[in-house]
């Protein structure tokens, strides 16, 4: 069996020879160190900037990340100021408003009473004037009158003073009375 085991190895093609066991293992022992020595390095060089680069990349997209949020708290925050800072001016607004409607009123008001003062001091000049004119209106028609009945001139200043206020207290007397 045996030669016919090593007749059939001897022309079967399938099985090598062992000088080409001995070589392909030789070769592939020499390959395997070469590329382990010089393309394995290289080969993890490759690994280690394509790592390097992608978590660079990732800090640098959490730094951004971070930054992106510290500017939106920035942001929220001075918006939140300035609604504060708009809600006191419109405040101040109103206030100030409603101290200038106080103010106009106040003015207003001071104007009415000042208008309505002088109308009544010239509504009391004008009734002073009108006594005066009706105490000399009717001083000279008494005087006049009083000439006629006494039948003597009434010239003298002093006398028809008199007369004309005598009158005048007779006629308030009698006002009096009713």
């Amino acid at each position: 069996m045996k030669t016919r085991f090593a007749a059939e190895a001897a022309t079967n093609p399938l099985i090598p020879h062992t000088a080409e066991l001995i070589v392909g293992f030789i070769a592939f022992t020499l390959l395997f160190l070469v590329l382990r020595k010089a393309v394995v390095p290289m080969f993890e060089k490759a690994f280690a900037a394509r790592t390097e680069a992608i978590q660079g990349g990732i800090e640098k997209a959490e730094r951004a990340q971070a930054e992106a949020a510290e500017a939106l708290q920035s942001y929220t925050a001075q918006l939140a100021d300035a609604r504060g800072e708009a809600t006191k001016i419109r405040e101040e607004a109103r206030v100030q408003g409603a101290a200038i409607i106080e103010d106009l009123r106040s003015r207003a008001q001071e104007e009415a009473a000042r208008i309505t003062a002088q109308a009544h001091a010239s509504i009391e000049a004008e009734r002073q004037a009108a006594i005066t004119s009706l105490r000399l209106e009717v001083g000279s028609l008494a005087t006049d009158l009083a000439s006629k009945i006494v039948g003597e001139a009434l010239e003298d200043q002093a006398r028809q003073s008199r007369v004309v206020d005598r009158f005048l207290e007779d006629l308030a007397s009698e006002k009096g009375r009713n």
